[in-house]
């Protein structure tokens, strides 16, 4: 049987993910707000138009956090629609439907994907340790 606190600390992690995109109401999203749920070296791997970007936390974090500082895309944030979470021991996956909207140069921009989280545990912590997407379709 899973233990609810690693349940409660595993969504924590992905709420503290997903929140870190939000620039509503004059936020500021920040480098450390991204990476911090990752493990160092951790995996992201984004799928579009067929292809497949690899990136570290850092790589995949500083240009996004360029866009919404940027004032291009506004009010935007992304939450998680629903989720399935396996754990072993001390690792665990995630299936995330997950939902993101704002502004992109004053236009309404929407969008929905699926997401799929590695996460371990270190220590007291869970971490983040794979992390691949894909948008749906428009």
């Amino acid at each position: 049987m899973t233990d609810p606190n690693d349940l409660a600390a595993i969504d924590s992690v992905i709420q503290r993910f997903f929140a870190a995109f939000d620039n509503r109401d004059g936020r500021t999203v920040r480098l450390h707000d991204m990476t911090e749920c990752f493990a160092a070296r951790a995996v992201i791997a984004k799928h579009h138009a067929g292809q497949c970007e690899i990136h570290t936390p850092v790589e995949f974090a500083e240009p996004r956090v360029a866009l919404l500082g940027s004032g291009a895309l506004k009010d935007f944030h992304e939450w998680e629609e629903s989720s399935t979470t396996q754990v072993a021991g001390s690792v665990a996956a995630r299936s995330s439907r997950y939902a993101k909207a704002g502004l992109h140069n004053g236009v309404a921009y929407a969008g929905t994907g699926t997401k799929f989280f590695q996460l371990a545990r270190f220590g007291p912590a869970w971490r983040i340790v794979a992390l691949t997407w894909i948008d749906d379709e428009p």
